[in-house]
């Protein structure tokens, strides 16, 4: 009984606390001041943070990461106002859940991609493009890109994408047939691509 009476408490506060941060959020909303918010959503491939602001979803995070560096990182190089609002995400949310239950093939939540430029920002906006159960290798996407020899750079390129899942860097592969690397680690570029494979 005595544990019971110990743990009671810490649950109360933990509830006033979620409470208070989402009155704080929406107020923040309110008078303006929330310009980017974020949420953690719950995947067979673990826990993601998603951020987004008015024109979109600016980061989609692995927990290997570290969600506070991705936080602090977002923060200095978008806005500084970034609230833990998850009810302005509901919509992608919504689209993660029917992406993992194999009932959506493409991502309609819109993307800013604020955090890449230049050769990055090319090989990121053609990853779309790459069809749903399909793969390419980093070689055939630096040809689309009419840039053969940047095969190094189109590796790069997917390796920092601000938005996997979303924005699918996870359907590059080597020329070998060898997975390449992944933000979020092999066995979840595998989950991924077995996934659109059995869904398709």
């Amino acid at each position: 009984m005595m544990e019971n009476r110990e743990h009671s408490p810490f649950s109360v506060a933990e509830a006033d606390l979620t409470a208070l941060r989402d009155r704080l959020s929406r107020r923040a909303d309110q008078d303006g001041l929330l310009e980017l918010a974020y949420r953690v959503v719950e995947t067979p491939i673990g826990r993601l943070m998603v951020i987004g602001g008015e024109r979109g979803v600016v980061r989609v995070a692995f927990e290997r990461e570290g969600f506070p560096a991705v936080l602090a990182t977002v923060a200095e190089k978008v806005s500084p106002r970034l609230l833990h609002a998850p009810w302005k995400l509901d919509a992608v949310a919504r689209e993660f859940d029917e992406y993992f239950s194999g009932r959506r093939r493409a991502f309609q939540t819109p993307v800013d991609f604020v955090l890449s430029s230049g050769f990055r920002l090319s090989v990121q906006r053609e990853l779309p493009a790459v069809d749903y159960g399909q793969t390419i290798t980093y070689r055939e996407l630096a040809e689309r890109l009419e840039n053969p020899r940047a095969v190094r750079a189109v590796g790069t390129a997917c390796a920092t994408n601000p938005l996997p899942v979303i924005v699918p860097c996870h359907r590059v592969v080597r020329t070998d047939g060898a997975l390449g690397g992944y933000l979020g680690g092999l066995e979840a570029k595998t989950t991924l691509l077995e996934l659109e494979q059995d869904a398709a």
